[in-house]
């Protein structure tokens, strides 16, 4: 289906013209049409997926019928790195319109505030905000939501991952009650069914198929004991020198800085970026992450999800994620917009089962490829999840001040 056939205000579809956009995904063909019907509606589709597009075009199109430059929409998502990308997405969009928007996020200066609130007080016609830094201006009490007609969650199952529930459900105190209501997030636990259920009225709901990598993206496994993965990704990278952008993914914050240690001084540029790095600080490495000049990028899940960041060449997992759903979205940095690309997961003894849960969920095994001869014996292959380990049964030693409580404690002979 193409663009024009939803009947989109011509600016809009020069500008979709001009982003290079041709027809429209399955999630956009679903959800523009009740969108423009003004119905709320709960969507789940996973990233790369062009759901962006599918909730801004439609609101888009509905502030360019009678403009009055107040804040008509206001979107909420988890992290800042998606309120920047969702703001730049409404740039390009909007480039042949007078709309403006905001991003609104937290780690700036004092005069990323001023900026923030003189928006928050003169009207600007799209909001992009993360909960909390929101709540802060709210709490000033200079905010005017009198005027908005579309609320909008992103991811919002992250939001909650992230304990953003009852900030959420503040935020929609200050909203009109009569408003069109859009929840886009890319699995559906109870909570967010909770959540729907409680702001949503009668609302459409759809679903587009999830947990399948693309197409175009090669995946593959490698079996390792834990100390030899970073000299695994040294020996791939450095057998592959034609490739420019390749993305690692950890765990945890940590162990990023340990990874980006561990792949310095082989003659290509790391860098790593986590939370607690300072937002510009973030922001520059990704911009160089982008423009090519840093080869590898170690980062933590916050870029699994609604980094928009085109070329990637290979992703690998330096540990199996802990949900299956996650590796999906990691993937998912690889390959975008029909292109090819490289999984690699580097899976340790303790992790196969995660990885015997991903194969479950996308319904395909995930090749196993040999470890290079030099690295030494790879662990062998068995996907049972681990036994929780007792520790011995000896004697134990109580202080007079705690003792043993409950039927589980049974005196030693």
């Amino acid at each position: 289906m193409n663009f024009n056939e939803f009947g989109l205000n011509d600016q809009l579809i020069e500008a979709i013209s001009h982003i290079g956009f041709d027809k429209a995904t399955p999630i956009q063909e679903k959800t523009i049409p009740t969108i423009m019907e003004g119905r709320d509606l709960i969507g789940s589709a996973q990233t790369g997926t062009g759901k962006t597009a599918a909730f801004l075009l439609p609101v888009l199109n509905e502030l360019l019928k009678e403009h009055e430059h107040v804040t008509g929409t206001l979107i909420i998502v988890p992290t800042r790195e998606l309120a920047v990308q969702i703001d730049q997405q409404i740039q390009g969009f909007s480039y042949f319109t007078v709309i403006d928007s905001i991003p609104i996020y937290g780690g700036g200066d004092g005069l990323s505030w001023e900026q923030q609130k003189k928006a928050l007080i003169s009207g600007t016609d799209i909001i992009v905000a993360t909960p909390g830094k929101l709540i802060s201006h709210l709490n000033m009490g200079y905010v005017k939501f009198d005027k908005v007609e579309h609320l909008i969650l992103d991811e919002a199952d992250r939001m909650l991952d992230m304990g953003f529930y009852d900030d959420i459900q503040k935020i929609i105190t200050y909203l009109p009650k009569k408003r069109q209501t859009l929840m886009f997030s890319a699995t559906m636990p109870h909570g967010i069914r909770k959540l729907a259920k409680q702001i949503l009225i009668d609302p459409v709901e759809v679903n587009i198929a999830m947990s399948k990598p693309a197409e175009g993206v090669l995946q593959a496994a490698y079996l390792t004991h834990e100390n030899q993965k970073v000299n695994l990704i040294n020996l791939l990278i450095a057998n592959k020198p034609d490739v420019q952008s390749i993305l690692v993914f950890s765990s945890t914050k940590k162990k990023v800085f340990e990874i980006v240690r561990g792949l310095k001084g082989h003659g290509f540029t790391v860098e790593g970026i986590s939370s607690d790095l300072e937002q510009r600080n973030r922001e520059e490495v990704l911009m160089r992450f982008k423009s090519k000049r840093t080869r590898v990028l170690v980062a933590t899940d916050v870029l699994s999800r609604g980094i928009d960041i085109k070329e990637i060449n290979i992703i690998i997992n330096f540990d199996a994620p802990n949900e299956a759903e996650d590796y999906v979205h990691r993937v998912g940095r690889t390959a975008r917009a029909d292109a090819t690309g490289l999984a690699l997961t580097l899976v340790n003894e303790d992790d196969m089962y995660k990885l015997h849960r991903i194969e479950e969920l996308i319904e395909q095994e995930v090749m196993k490829l040999p470890l290079p001869a030099e690295l030494g014996e790879a662990p062998i292959w068995n996907p049972k999840k681990p036994l929780f380990r007792r520790k011995p049964v000896g004697k134990q030693k109580f202080s007079s001040k705690r003792k043993p409580s409950g039927k589980k404690y049974r005196k030693n002979k």
